[in-house]
């Protein structure tokens, strides 16, 4: 890599330290290519991303930056899973490293706030932003219904009424 990519490199991992919700750091040694692109293809699906960087260009992208204190994190061969939703990188990376004894997570920043592995844990179970609008359209939309139902059902007991008072008057 000449300087020139390197450069390149330090800029793009800055964007992502900057622009990410949730940054997970994780050693990967002994993984296969096939489980590397598993992981690659969660991250895709949950609206996160994976990269591999050199962690001297990753600790000089990190100068500055929200998240700078992870810096100590950045040793050995190590991956960055991360994605502009606080919780689906966090998500992505516990469910994978459950399933995968070889990927383990050492932590994180959310923000300014570095997270250790137990961190990155209580992180992957809050709901997601999608998971929130989806229970707050759901809350919204059931005082409606019951709106609905309420008015809705006097007219159905008058008619429940009525057409048993007209078959009394037929049977008399």
């Amino acid at each position: 890599m000449d300087r020139a990519q390197k450069e390149k490199v330090v800029e793009e991992l800055g964007q992502i330290f900057e622009s990410s919700g949730v940054v997970v750091v994780a050693h990967y040694t002994g993984l296969t290519v096939a489980e590397m692109q598993d992981l690659r293809a969660r991250a895709r699906e949950a609206g996160g991303s994976v990269r591999v960087a050199k962690n001297k260009l990753a600790k000089i992208a990190l100068e500055g930056k929200p998240c700078e204190s992870m810096v100590d994190l950045l040793t050995g061969m190590t991956v960055l899973t991360y994605s502009e939703d606080p919780v689906a990188a966090a998500k992505v990376a516990e469910g994978f490293a459950k399933e995968n004894k070889k990927f383990e997570i050492l932590g994180g920043a959310m923000g300014e706030n570095a997270l250790d592995r137990a961190g990155v844990e209580a992180v992957s179970k809050m709901p997601s932003r999608d998971e929130l609008i989806a229970t707050i359209a759901g809350m919204l939309g059931a005082p409606a219904s019951n709106i609905a139902g309420a008015i809705g059902a006097p007219a159905s007991n008058i008619a429940s009424i009525l057409s048993t008072i007209e078959e009394k008057a037929e049977a008399a």
